[in-house]
């Protein structure tokens, strides 16, 4: 039998001494403790704190586990303070940023990575070019084109068009999609093209078909992006009953809401990211690893 392949600085003959084990398993499980508090430990305090009285927070943070629960602070955060409503309209923006990434990321990589005119080379330039300016720099003519679309010559502002459209500008998304498409054997699409699909066809029926992986990631990337996206949704979305909750959270806060109702709408904002996470971890981390080893 072959010797077991070393695992670390211990020697697999070190980790068979009852001492060495021993100390292992106590190292083990004073770091899964630490995790454990460390992780859960912030969200289970702002569970308790959405339903413990203000002046409870205020007096003795620590001590609130042993006041009595006041349940109306989550109905008066969900209802009062339109929680319910900002996290409505999270999901219609980060949907439609999503649906708006999509399309415009998919149709530039098919152009440039399928379809190849003569002027494409120059296009990818300037959308790789487009990455290193800063988001910053963007915003003023951004939003004065916001104001007044050119030649439509209508404004945009407090519409969720507004935040929808220019989610799908992402260079980086286009560049990841396009690297993608690169990789799919060519021959497949002149298979395609010989029984005579066009370009529509191809992308429907095949590069699509094979690019649901990528395709996954973007979307999941597209959702959190816009889930926590705050400067630009606050500029262009002066209406209260249109703001996401990563707007209307700051608004609360500097309001003359209790802090009990605060820590309910914090509590309620953070517990539906959590629990999806929760639920679909999986796909998420290998989403984020794809996206970081296309983006290197």
């Amino acid at each position: 039998m072959s010797e077991l392949k070393e695992r670390g600085v211990v020697s697999t003959a070190d980790r068979r001494r009852p001492s060495v084990r021993a100390w292992f398993g106590v190292a083990q499980t004073v770091l899964l403790i630490v995790l454990i508090v460390s992780g859960l430990g912030p969200l289970l305090w702002a569970a308790k704190a959405s339903v413990s009285p203000s002046n409870d927070i205020v007096s003795d943070p620590m001590g609130i586990w042993f006041s009595p629960n006041d349940w109306g602070n989550l109905a008066l955060a969900w209802n009062g303070a339109r929680i319910g409503q900002s996290l409505g309209n999270t999901v219609i923006l980060a949907v439609g940023s999503t649906l708006s990434t999509l399309i415009v990321s998919v149709a530039a990589a098919f152009l440039l990575s399928v379809l190849r005119p003569k002027w494409g080379p120059w296009l990818s330039g300037a959308i790789l070019a487009t990455l290193f300016l800063p988001g910053v720099v963007s915003f003023v003519p951004l939003y004065l084109t916001i104001l007044d679309m050119p030649l439509l010559h209508v404004s945009l502002q407090d519409t969720f068009w507004a935040v929808w459209l220019p989610a799908g500008a992402s260079a980086f998304n286009v560049v990841v999609l396009k690297r993608f498409f690169d990789s799919i054997p060519r021959e497949y699409m002149e298979a395609a093209t010989i029984d005579g699909a066009g370009p529509m066809r191809v992308l429907t029926m095949v590069v699509l078909p094979l690019s649901r992986p990528i395709l996954g990631v973007i979307v999941l990337l597209s959702i959190v992006g816009s889930w926590k996206e705050f400067l630009w949704p606050m500029l262009v979305l002066s209406n209260p009953d249109l703001q996401p909750v990563s707007v209307m959270l700051p608004r609360l806060a500097t309001g003359n809401s209790p802090l009990a109702v605060q820590m309910a709408a914090v509590f309620l904002s953070i517990i539906i990211p959590v629990v999806l996470f929760a639920i679909f971890q999986k796909q998420f981390l290998r989403g984020v690893g794809t996206a970081g080893g296309v983006k290197g």
